[in-house]
């Protein structure tokens, strides 16, 4: 059972009792004709052979309340597409697959690059993107949630606390962000727990009180991948096409909402999904990547807030940051004895050693580059660069799915 503390800047709907998933969909359908909601699931092929998403489709066959559900896929052949759409063409809502790398998509990217209008590299941010796209071109929906397609724990009323705040006028968030805990008998979300929260706090004693930090540090779980909006959100939230998605989302809802209008809201007991490796001796996988691209959005972000960010903060942050690290783990530690939780204090500390190289090379990166890659334009920016191109998205996907 959840406790009802308040923290921070970010309003905090509590899973305070298991009640199950009925009043929240029996309300859901309720406000659908109003609220129409549409689920966005960015997978790789890989996911259709994993056990996770069988499972997620079996509890969407029962959703009465989403007006249509997009997959949104990457690392598909033209057979593995086909064989995808299959293994979901059982389900009753009206499903549409958006294909990546298949031509007709491909074309769209590339006319949009000689446009000068930068999409960046495949990616989950590119895919999402796109799959906003295709969703504003159809006018079917109001409201947008987004979750992964490795999640093992996924169940129904998973999927109404996500999208309950956004979707029930009564209390009308623009903006919903998924938490949980990431326990089995051990802790897991090591960016979370060792770099990300760590880094804000440090930030935060260097640069003194920012609002946007203090945002940040109001979330429970800022890199999970579930998150729920108002589909106006997705016209003017640009997004990065990296492992900064996470992050740069937030920065993007920040800027365009007001903080009255955000909420994070409990999804479940406990969350289990695949793990990344920490890749250690190199940077450019797993975790290491990820660190990485966390970090630079994060600077980038705080720079356009206005922050100062030198040679002389980053030494600085580096020492701060490996300080306030090894005090969370002492604090990690005692909860999972307390808990008779499985707690491997060294390999904690290579975690915080791998994220402090992570952040070294982010931050001559940014000193490099303080603008780095652009983030994908809003969608606003595209439509007025070409009126047309929503229509076209919907056409070509829509071919690629076999409607005319």
């Amino acid at each position: 059972m959840s406790d009802f503390y308040q923290t921070g800047v970010v309003a905090t709907l509590h899973r305070l009792v298991s009640s199950g998933y009925e009043r929240l969909e029996q309300e859901l359908t309720q406000f659908a004709p109003n609220r129409d909601i549409a689920l966005v699931l960015p997978a790789l092929w890989s996911e259709f052979e994993g056990p996770a998403l069988p499972r997620i489709l079996n509890e969407l066959k029962d959703v009465p309340y989403l007006s249509q559900i997009v997959f949104t896929i990457s690392g598909a052949t033209a057979e593995q597409f086909a064989k995808a759409r299959q293994m979901a063409s059982f389900l009753p809502q009206d499903v549409t697959f958006v294909w990546n790398n298949g031509p007709r998509v491909q074309a769209m990217y590339e006319r949009l690059s000689a446009h000068n209008l930068p999409v960046g590299p495949d990616g989950k941010g590119r895919s999402c993107w796109m799959a906003f796209g295709y969703v504003l071109a159809t006018q079917k929906s109001d409201v947008i949630a987004l979750h992964d397609c490795d999640v093992l724990t996924f169940d129904r009323e998973f999927l109404a606390r996500l999208c309950y705040p956004v979707a029930n006028p009564n209390i009308n968030f623009e903006f919903c962000k998924g938490y949980y805990a990431r326990v089995t008998d051990r802790m897991h979300g090591r960016v979370t727990r060792l770099l990300v929260m760590p880094l804000i706090r440090s930030l935060q004693r260097i640069l003194g009180p920012i609002p946007f930090l203090a945002f940040l540090d109001s979330f429970r779980y800022p890199l999970a991948g579930e998150f729920c909006m108002k589909v106006d959100l997705a016209r003017v939230n640009r997004i990065p096409s990296d492992w900064g998605l996470e992050i740069g989302v937030l920065a993007e809802v920040f800027r365009n909402c007001s903080v009255k209008r955000v909420c994070q809201s409990e999804l479940c007991d406990t969350y289990e999904h695949k793990h990344q490796s920490l890749s250690q001796d190199d940077p450019g996988k797993g975790l290491g990547k990820m660190a990485v691209d966390i970090c630079k959005t994060l600077f980038r972000t705080l720079s356009a807030e206005g922050a100062k960010l030198d040679v002389g903060l980053f030494l600085t942050l580096q020492s701060t940051y490996v300080r306030t690290a090894e005090d969370t783990i002492t604090r990690y530690q005692a909860d999972a004895l307390i808990d008779g939780l499985v707690f491997d204090r060294h390999q904690e500390e290579v975690a915080v050693e791998s994220f402090a190289k992570a952040l070294r090379i982010a931050s001559v990166a940014y000193l490099e580059d303080p603008l780095g890659q652009p983030l994908i334009p809003n969608w606003n920016r595209i439509t007025a660069a070409l009126p047309g191109c929503l229509e076209e998205i919907r056409a070509e996907v829509d071919a690629d799915n076999g409607r005319s």
